[in-house]
């Protein structure tokens, strides 16, 4: 079955008149009000549907407990087999949005998850909860630092579950890893290292365009400035431009972020940062860094985060995973669910491993029981890791350009200028050279992790760094 745009367009006004015409108040509309009975299904509306938004459908539909109610998305093209396969797997036709204030309006929908564009998360989600709905939240949950906490106030004062999208949370592995890093089974840790080495190629120069047919491109914009349609700029390479994304670092890299603050066991932000870094090995329409180095201080311990775009080999057997420096021995974490404890003669201790949890499971338990407190990842968790990343940029972006050629970027700051050392001689290698190619060299830069501000600098905590200037009516407000 293939779905025409009348037809998509006549299924989403049918699904408006059920939703108007719909009178039972629903139970997980509220977290201290009546529980659901075992057999009553939670309803969902998954938002955005092409790429990671189709493992948002998958994984509902095999939940007996869970109907996807609603999908939406911008973009009709890519909505169709999704919508098929609803139908085909539920024997029910969800309904279809482009804008997700529709489906807010269907007091039947419990749940919202969301799988659009980075810089809508935070936005989504605020509408979602005011609505009363629980919410789901892909991984970067923000585009700036200010969004991360008014998602959490929303959570709290609508009494929300609200779930950043860090499944390794979830991860049975890896918890047991935690606990085990926690308990000190290697002594304090001294230095998490987070590694995201994921070759990203050139996307290339494009020019400017008319928007595909029937995608709602200000509703894609959303809270972003307006500007013409690039192709550049839609599917999949927004990661690469500031309106939209903030580089690898949250594309991929904040999982790892995530993974280096849980084994920290650090529940606030850092009190120092500084980065280095650069767009290398390629010209394009790309706006945000490819390469970096990023360090950050906690007092009684370090974070560095390295970035590479270009082919590089493991750094102690990971590529995209952590490295934590303890005082007995280190720790590997090369994948998404698993970990290797050595001592410091590099002798394997022990191995975590074996499943990797569900943590849209997790969701759905938490909703059903009427309570975050079973979060595998609350909304404050997924807002303090895309806030460390944010913080890096917001470094890099104050940086200057300097010669890649001193040896000591970050002063005397060891473990950094450490990273930085290796990334010059992997840039080198990749053919990029560091006698004529400048870095850009940002400042340490001193937070307040108590009013989540910037100690000190006015320029750091400008609205366009910390946050947005939003297009109305996209606007996340002050108070929620």
């Amino acid at each position: 079955m293939i779905l025409t745009r009348r037809e998509i367009l006549e299924r989403s006004m049918f699904a408006a008149a059920a939703a108007a015409a719909a009178q039972a108040p629903r139970w997980a509309c509220a977290l201290d009000g009546p529980r659901a009975g075992p057999n009553e299904a939670l309803r969902v509306a998954v938002a955005g549907v092409k790429g990671r938004g189709k493992e948002h459908i998958n994984s509902y539909l095999r939940m007996k407990d869970v109907e996807i109610a609603a999908l939406v998305d911008v973009d009709p093209r890519v909505a169709v087999d999704s919508l098929k396969l609803v139908e085909q797997r539920s024997g029910k036709a969800p309904a279809f949005h482009k804008d997700l204030r529709r489906a807010l309006e269907d007091k039947s929908i419990d749940a919202v998850s969301i799988a659009t564009t980075d810089h809508t998360h935070a936005l989504l989600s605020v509408w979602a909860m005011q609505a009363g709905k629980h919410v789901y939240v892909e991984k970067p949950v923000t585009h700036n630092i200010f969004e991360g906490r008014k998602m959490v106030e929303a959570a709290r004062k609508y009494k929300r579950v609200c779930q950043a999208g860090h499944q390794c949370r979830s991860s049975r592995g890896l918890k047991e890893a935690m606990t085990a890093l926690h308990e000190g089974k290697l002594g304090r840790v001294l230095i998490a290292r987070g590694l995201c080495y994921k070759r990203r190629g050139s996307i290339g120069k494009k020019a400017d365009s008319p928007a595909p047919e029937g995608v709602d491109y200000d509703l894609w914009l959303g809270p972003a400035p307006a500007r013409p349609f690039n192709p550049n700029r839609f599917h999949y390479n927004w990661h690469w431009f500031w309106d939209y994304g903030a580089s690898d670092m949250t594309a991929q890299g904040v999982h790892q972020m995530d993974i280096a603050r849980w084994g920290l066991n650090k529940k606030e932000l850092a009190r120092r940062v500084a980065c280095v870094g650069g767009r290398f090995g390629y010209e394009d329409d790309g706006e945000v860094p490819n390469t970096q180095v990023a360090w950050y201080d906690y007092g009684d311990c370090e974070l560095v985060f390295e970035t590479r775009g270009l082919d590089t080999p493991p750094h102690m057997d990971a590529r995209i995973g952590v490295i934590f420096h303890c005082e007995k021995g280190y720790v590997v974490n090369p994948t998404y669910t698993s970990a290797t404890f050595f001592d410091a003669d590099g002798k394997k201790i022990q191995s975590y491993g074996g499943g990797d949890g569900d943590h849209f499971r997790n969701f759905v338990d938490a909703v059903r029981g009427g309570s975050p407190a079973g979060l595998a990842c609350d909304i404050e968790e997924g807002h303090l890791s895309a806030s460390l990343c944010h913080m890096a940029q917001i470094s890099w972006r104050l940086g200057e350009k300097k010669p890649m050629t001193g040896d000591a970027p970050f002063g005397d700051l060891k473990s950094a200028n450490e990273a930085f050392l290796r990334m010059r001689s992997h840039l080198a290698a990749e053919k990029v050279d560091p006698q004529t190619t400048p870095l850009r060299v940002g400042p340490v830069l001193s937070f307040d992790p108590k009013t989540e501000r910037f100690a000190g600098n006015d320029a750091a905590n400008r609205d366009l760094i910390m946050r947005r200037e939003y297009r109305k009516p996209f606007v996340v407000p002050d108070e929620v």
